[in-house]
């Protein structure tokens, strides 16, 4: 049996609600996958006294039969209560429930998961919920109430910057993110899965920090085995995933994969012009909304552009998995099982690599800070590029920049190789001229640091002591 990992700062939370003298309701919110069940059933299992799941895409009165079998769980009777009517007459039950237990020293927790699927438009859920609080729970000290769902803008939006009777109720929040990749390794020790370092990161490259995902790795197998086995295999998990995905957490799912599909493109990313461009989308509000949505899901990342305005952000693809997928999975459909093991080491494999390597760095920037000894400097992370104006100018793009308030910055380079990164004398100059470009360019007068970052260190030459003032080793990482 899986145990739960990690998650130490959203079991203190889910600890202080239990033992707080106030009656408590918790928002739980993440992406599809990422644990949130798992983590309430095993912080507060004993606890629970009702839990009931939203069903997707169901009738009002299929969902109001679930909620009554539920109930009938609750109360161990074997035989469900009559279907209620109504969600106003739903929580009348519960409430008749919940005060004809005994009393006892420990709080009790209500689990009402996959809220976005209950409160269906025109469903009267939210409105029955908030009387539910509003009159009755939120006087019970010996309640704890938690409410979760996968899709984050609308647990945003309609729950927690709500303006009507639920505003300002919610009195702790849980964000629930995928592992880091400590988090992914500690996952694959207590499954007894032993891989070096660089055999996890391209797993975690492939699947993401998603415990769903990584439970698929199987002891004694290679990472390549395993890739080929669960994303291309006829009945891989991750073969369909991608669009289950999305699907599940977005009513209307088409603009939000046209904004996927364009970012997946594009590595540098892009700003939020030329997306619309690339994507032909208005410019409006339904194109923010649906990157909000894609924002606050954690499928995408905005980073600032260096010296540039706000509207400069660019936009990246941070889920791993639907960058894997676009990459690979849809490009190798009806393919025999081998296709991932074959394509290793190819031209497409090396740029795929490099860019969803580059990602995991920039979503791990606290453990890089931490890397350089300036955890405790205040910083901000960007990246940078510069078209030449003229033929005789020099174009330079940096993916990672740590702007320093100590007066420095460090130029950042990440690379993903198997062995030591060798720096030639051709890489040596092109690093010397982003280094060059940027401060012309620029006009800074901090120090500047050229940094590499790479999975088994940089080997000692001429030109590597020349040009480079700092290398990280991707262990670093794993904090």
């Amino acid at each position: 049996m899986t145990k739960l990992v990690g998650r130490s700062r959203e079991r203190k939370t889910l600890a202080a609600a239990m033992g707080s003298s106030d009656p408590e309701l918790v928002a739980l919110y993440g992406r599809r996958r990422v644990g949130k069940t798992f983590l309430v059933r095993e912080a507060l299992g004993p606890d629970i006294c009702f839990e009931l799941t939203g069903m997707h895409r169901v009738a009002l009165g299929m969902q109001l039969r679930n909620f009554s079998i539920a109930l009938g769980d609750a109360l161990a009777r074997g035989i469900a209560p009559a279907v209620p009517q109504s969600w106003l007459e739903a929580f009348r039950q519960l409430r008749a429930m919940l005060e004809g237990l005994p009393k006892r020293k420990r709080k009790r927790v209500v689990f009402l998961d996959e809220l976005p699927w209950l409160a269906s438009r025109r469903s009267g859920f939210l409105s029955a919920f908030e009387h539910f609080w509003n009159s009755w729970a939120s006087t019970r000290r010996d309640l704890v109430v938690i409410v979760c769902g996968s899709a984050a803008s609308w647990m945003l939006n309609r729950l927690l910057r709500a303006r009507g009777g639920l505003h300002n109720r919610v009195t702790r929040r849980i964000r629930l993110v995928p592992f880091t990749v400590t988090e992914a390794r500690q996952l694959l020790v207590t499954r007894r899965v032993e891989l070096d370092t660089y055999q996890l990161l391209e797993l975690y490259m492939a699947f993401g920090g998603v415990p769903h995902y990584l439970k698929e790795i199987e002891r004694g197998e290679s990472a390549a085995q395993c890739i080929d086995r669960v994303c291309f295999a006829p009945d891989g998990l991750l073969r369909d995933e991608f669009g289950e995905v999305y699907a599940s957490l977005f009513e209307k799912a088409d603009r939000h994969l046209q904004i996927v599909r364009a970012l997946a493109s594009k590595r540098r990313g892009l700003t939020r012009n030329e997306l619309l461009a690339a994507t032909k989308l208005p410019s409006g509000g339904g194109t923010t909304e649906t990157l909000k949505e894609l924002e606050a899901s954690g499928f995408v990342m905005r980073t600032p552009q260096f010296g540039l305005k706000v509207k400069d952000e660019v936009y990246r693809l941070a889920d791993e998995h639907s960058l894997f997928h676009l990459s690979w999975i849809e490009k190798h459909r009806g393919r025999a099982e081998g296709v991932w093991i074959r394509k290793r080491r190819s031209p497409a494999w090396r740029a795929w690599s490099g860019y969803a390597f580059e990602g995991l760095c920039l979503k791990h920037a606290d453990a890089l800070r931490q890397a350089l000894g300036i955890s405790g400097v205040e910083t901000e992370e960007s990246t940078w590029q510069h078209r030449p104006q003229d033929d005789d100018e020099h174009g330079a793009q940096i993916d990672l920049l740590i702007d320093r308030r100590d007066r420095c910055i460090n130029l950042c380079e990440m690379k993903f190789c198997e062995g030591e990164f060798v720096v030639d004398k051709a890489y040596a100059r092109n690093l010397r001229n982003k280094r060059e470009v940027f401060a012309q360019a620029t006009k800074t007068r901090k120090a500047l640091f050229t940094t590499l970052v790479t999975t088994h260190g940089v080997r000692a030459n001429r030109h590597r002591d020349a040009v480079v003032d700092r290398t990280i080793e991707v262990d670093s990482l794993f904090i």
